[in-house]
């Protein structure tokens, strides 16, 4: 396999020859639906539902051989009022992925997952325990409608 190649995870192959015998053919088979097992597994999940988590196929073993899932949940919103987020996790740091974006009604911008103190020109998110919270810095643009994505670990 070439080490220079934009995405080096496995792929369904697009064509595949099948023998006419019942014995080899069923060996066949098997490894075919191997592959695609294979290859489906291998890739994220692109799903991203605005009313209720959705497993992002991505499994982490931070805690040993215990496995975590990976969960994702949307966000939309017209203002910077603070967003409840219903997600319990006992750890905080159970979120993996935070990122959006927004828009000022002409231009598009992105949406930092920052700290809790506000930057000059920028509009940025943090999360407490049950709340997506809003920094608006000094001269940021105006927001009109944006979305959030939040991705977490599940329990190990």
């Amino acid at each position: 396999m070439s080490t220079n190649v934009t995405n080096q995870v496995a792929y369904i192959r697009s064509s595949r020859e099948f023998p006419e015998d019942l014995k080899p053919l069923s060996v066949e088979v098997s490894k075919a639906y191997l592959d695609v097992a294979t290859a489906v597994n291998n890739r994220i999940i692109a799903i991203f539902p605005t009313n209720r988590p959705a497993i992002n196929g991505e499994a982490w073993y931070l805690v040993g051989n215990q496995k975590q899932q990976g969960l994702r949940q949307v966000y939309t919103f017209t203002s910077t009022t603070a967003i409840n987020h219903g997600i319990t996790v006992p750890n905080m740091a159970q979120f993996i992925r935070c990122f959006g974006s927004f828009t000022d009604g002409t231009n598009a911008y992105g949406l930092f997952f920052a700290s809790s103190t506000a930057i000059a020109a920028q509009i940025t998110f943090y999360l407490t325990p049950t709340q997506i919270i809003f920094n608006v810095g000094a001269v940021a643009p105006t927001l009109t409608k944006g979305t959030i994505v939040l991705e977490w670990l599940s329990q190990p």
